[in-house]
């Protein structure tokens, strides 16, 4: 049957970036700013300076306009650039959401459908992990809104697990299960968007478990849309997730023998 046929058996998986296959972690880290550790803090008291002036309505504190870390994670990804990195620090996505207030409580109808949620255990490798469980995911019942708010919560989540040293996440799509109603080209493009224009640089692989053939045409339509990211994307089995990624311990329960 067509929906059997694994979508692995279409092309062999692409290998593990080099930096994890040499030591686990794939760090994206951008090149200091010029001038040393001085400038940089320079540079973040600029664009704090400005989102306070410019942006006062934006919120504070964890995530929000004077977070020193996250504005330096954007000051990297935009190469030191302060112009750029208050044009992305100030997208109207993250106001409308309100990040900085999302809670387990205000994306708890659709979170205890258990289709998307944080392991409580790192990877091997020292990362968060965020499993989307796609079987789970039926885009004609659910508010398409309430899904990228449930989207925005867990990220939010994972990226506060990260440990000291850690950059980057691990994101698994257990796609055992996966029918054509499941399909959400929009919440995909959202989730694209999501971590090119929001949260650079956090995902450090991601894992496509057991594709059916059934999502090989979505794929076609979303892997242009990954740009470098697609790079990142890796089609495998669950006994890879297992013997590569966890311990016997710390593998998530949907993906034990």
């Amino acid at each position: 049957m067509a929906a059997a046929c694994s979508f692995r058996s279409l092309g062999r998986a692409p290998p593990l970036p080099r930096a994890i296959a040499r030591r686990g972690v794939r760090c994206c880290s951008a090149a200091p700013a010029p001038g040393g550790a001085a400038s940089s803090s320079k540079l973040v008291l600029e664009v704090k300076e400005r989102l306070a002036r410019e942006h006062p309505g934006l919120p504070t504190g964890r995530n929000g306009r004077d977070d020193d870390y996250m504005i330096l994670w954007f000051l990297k990804d935009r190469k030191f650039s302060v112009d750029e990195a208050v044009s992305k620090l100030t997208k109207k996505w993250r106001q409308d959401f309100r990040v900085s207030e999302l809670s387990e409580e205000s994306v708890k109808g659709l979170y205890q459908t258990g289709k998307a949620y944080v392991h409580d255990s790192l990877d091997m490798y020292g990362r968060p992990v965020l499993v989307v469980v796609a079987a789970k995911h039926f885009p004609s019942e659910q508010d398409p809104v309430e899904n990228e708010k449930l989207c925005a919560y867990l990220v939010e989540k994972a990226l506060s697990r990260l440990p000291l040293g850690t950059e980057n996440i691990l994101g698994i799509f257990d796609l055992r299960g996966f029918r054509v109603e499941n399909g959400d080209f929009q919440f995909l493009k959202f989730l694209i968007d999501v971590f090119y224009y929001y949260y650079p640089k956090r995902l450090g692989q991601v894992l496509f478990v057991d594709a059916p053939f059934v999502f090989q045409p979505l794929w076609q339509i979303v892997k242009p849309l990954l740009k470098s990211y697609a790079s990142l994307v890796r089609f495998c089995d669950v006994e890879t997730v297992r013997k590569e990624y966890f311990t016997e311990e710390t593998v998530p329960p949907d993906f034990r023998s």
